[in-house]
């Protein structure tokens, strides 16, 4: 890096946030979206010390571009002849289920004020009087009009790490 960017890129932090979104116009050539100091800062820095030490030009782009939409993309795994085992999940399996949470289809069921409150596990999400639900905090605020963690009001055991 040159002494004249170096002395530029020391110069950000001083700068306004103002001075920074111009900046920034000014070496991106592009609208500044953010008022994010430290982000404008690593940004223009990021830009200065590229666009100095050549960067990459807007050849190489289109190269790139070009060789992205030339590529073919592979469906299914290449057959060789090794003995390679390949697990898929279902699209709409959850990868990583908690434990805790009965498998999708069961029920939730705990009294709360004398009423029993039942809760379908879904595969994605839970359902409780006929409304989704997210998460069991969603289900138990909704019960209990306060938020509480819903693994604890359903009385679900510790998650084992």
């Amino acid at each position: 890096m040159t002494p004249k960017i170096a002395a530029e890129v020391a110069r950000l932090p001083d700068m306004t946030v103002n001075d920074l979104v111009g900046r920034y116009e000014q070496v991106y050539r592009e609208e500044c979206r953010s008022r994010n100091k430290q982000y404008l800062i690593r940004r223009i820095a990021w830009k200065l010390q590229a666009n100095d030490e050549g960067g990459v030009t807007s050849e190489m782009i289109a190269k790139a571009e070009g060789l992205a939409a030339d590529a073919q993309t592979r469906v299914t795994a290449p057959r060789d002849n090794r003995n390679v085992q390949v697990t898929v999940t279902p699209p709409n399996a959850f990868v990583d289920w908690d434990p805790r949470l009965p498998p999708p289809g069961q029920m939730l069921e705990r009294q709360y004020k004398g009423q029993m409150i039942r809760v379908a596990v879904l595969q994605e999400g839970f359902e409780y009087e006929g409304q989704r639900f997210r998460s069991l905090t969603a289900v138990a605020k909704a019960v209990t009009g306060s938020h509480c963690n819903g693994f604890l009001f359903f009385r679900l055991g510790r998650r084992e790490s």
